[in-house]
């Protein structure tokens, strides 16, 4: 079965709300960026970035890469001790996690060559096997770097903040009522989940009222 297009998906979710309509006429379309670096390269800067702002993560990111000559890779991680990583300014619970996730690439616990064939499901409990990858950062890797359409992200606060705002709710929907709330986007709720986000920005210029 072919994918859908980002297109036909969007598309599809305009079509079906008319406060999604709205969203997209303001936000522009759906997009996603392309992802630049390797599956195992994008969660090792994901764990790095976790808790820091985005300078401070962006400086020991840098030295972090310069730590390996032929490029990162879980072979390359193993190779290094806990100490040398620190070296490039990371903790010792985010050296450990890097270490844990080259380690379960490598035996197979987190099947990066062949992650693609794996379910929505199943790579966040693959993933969330690894210390210091908890369900969001999974999620935002099946978005961003897997490029998946039906990911629904409910713990995620931007996309609770952006649907209140949307909708006009007078306070955050919980996780679990959100979940139940994206329900009738599927199978197409990463659009939405992207929308909420616009939201957000798009109120920073100017109040949202309810479309």
């Amino acid at each position: 079965m072919p994918r859908t297009s980002f297109r036909a998906a969007a598309a599809e979710i305009v079509r079906r709300d008319p406060v999604m309509a709205d969203l997209s006429r303001r936000a522009g379309p759906f997009r996603l960026p392309k992802p630049t670096v390797d599956h195992f390269q994008a969660l090792a800067e994901s764990i790095l970035y976790q808790q820091l702002a985005g300078a401070a993560a962006a400086a020991i990111h840098r030295r972090f890469v310069a730590l390996f000559d032929d490029g990162v890779s879980p072979e390359g991680v193993l190779a290094l001790s806990i100490e040398r990583l620190r070296s490039a300014g990371l903790s010792g619970a985010k050296a450990t996690s890097i270490l844990d996730l080259a380690g379960k690439v490598v035996d197979g616990t987190v099947p990066l060559e062949d992650i693609e064939r794996l379910s929505d499901d199943e790579i966040v409990e693959r993933l969330s096997l690894v210390r210091g990858i908890g369900p969001w950062t999974a999620e935002m890797f099946l978005i961003f770097q897997l490029r998946r359409l039906d990911v629904w992200p409910v713990d995620d606060y931007g996309v609770r903040q952006g649907y209140a705002l949307a909708y006009g709710m007078p306070a955050l929907p919980k996780p679990k009522e959100l979940m139940g709330l994206g329900e009738r986007f599927r199978p197409y709720r990463t659009v939405t989940a992207w929308y909420c986000w616009q939201a957000v920005h798009l109120s920073r210029s100017r109040p949202m009222g309810r479309a």
